[in-house]
């Protein structure tokens, strides 16, 4: 079999312009003859934090889920076919999302490579240029959209995922907006929450927050159904605490199902045939 080309950038974190010191934090890969293009992201600030010193850490996961999201939605559009400017170079493509300046994020001077799995290829050159650098890494906490990660990508393979949009749930007190939702005769919303934390405390408070949460969406005049897609706690330590969370979320008083990791591919086929059975016309 023959080898694919490609091109990929890593994505820096610049702490001081002047002095240029950085720490990688993602990787983008495309291949114009694959109609290829996504990227990995960390949201994880830890290590960053131990580098430099206190940063902001909700403007960090902000703008690394922003970048990895948007590549992720050119690649959708570049492999169906949609428009798209295939004749950019991976320099071209990244400065849509990020353009070249003096900001905190940058992208590296591009490199290449070959590989038959570009997928593979794009999660080892993760590994390469952010992971192995990072001891901080199994020590921090996996947060929502990495856990959305695990369930986004069976959809994907059941081609479904594109066809889930946000869809704010209002109540007289209250409103959240969930990112991932689709309607028949009522709404179904999917929502990750992850629980791989790294106290006991933190997992039982989340879990009362959601509860508090789904309470307060229960008295909305709209009909839904929520499902929560669980993240797991690493550390074994803590498995009892999630034991306890999960007992803590069933108290939900609305309608609603927990999923966990290790049930993502038969929750995506599921999903998958409601939409083909109950969803848009064009599904059937």
């Amino acid at each position: 079999m023959s080898k694919t080309p490609y091109s990929f950038s890593v994505l820096r974190y610049v702490h001081d312009p002047v002095t240029q010191e950085f720490a990688n934090v993602g990787v983008a890969l495309y291949s114009k003859q694959s109609r290829y293009l996504d990227a990995i992201c960390t949201a994880n600030y830890g290590r960053i934090s131990t580098m430099f010193g206190e940063i902001d850490g909700n403007k960090f996961r902000q703008t690394t889920r922003y970048i990895q999201e948007r590549l992720h939605s050119l690649g959708a559009e570049l492999s169906t076919g949609l428009p798209f400017e295939s004749n950019k170079n991976i320099e071209g493509i990244l400065a849509m999302v990020l353009p070249p300046d003096d900001s905190a994020f940058q992208f590296s001077r591009p490199g290449t490579g070959v590989g038959n799995d570009l997928d593979k290829a794009l999660r080892d050159l993760f590994v390469r240029f952010v992971e192995r650098y990072s001891s901080y890494v199994e020590a921090t906490p996996r947060d929502d959209d990495e856990i959305w990660r695990v369930y986004r990508e069976p959809l994907e393979r059941r081609h479904v995922a594109q066809l889930l949009a946000p869809k704010r749930i209002v109540a007289p007190n209250y409103d959240y907006e969930f990112q991932h939702s689709w309607k028949n005769q009522h709404w179904r919303v999917y929502e990750p929450v992850s629980f791989d934390l790294l106290e006991t405390t933190s997992i039982l408070d989340k879990a009362n927050r959601w509860l508090g949460r789904a309470a307060s969406l229960a008295d909305s005049n709209e009909k839904f159904k929520m499902y929560l897609l669980l993240g797991e706690p690493r550390a074994s330590s803590l498995k009892t605490a999630f034991v306890k969370a999960q007992n803590i979320l069933n108290k939900i008083a609305c309608d609603h199902e927990l999923i966990k990791e290790n049930e993502a591919e038969e929750f995506a086929a599921e999903v998958a045939q409601e939409l083909r059975t109950h969803g848009p016309d064009y599904l059937r």
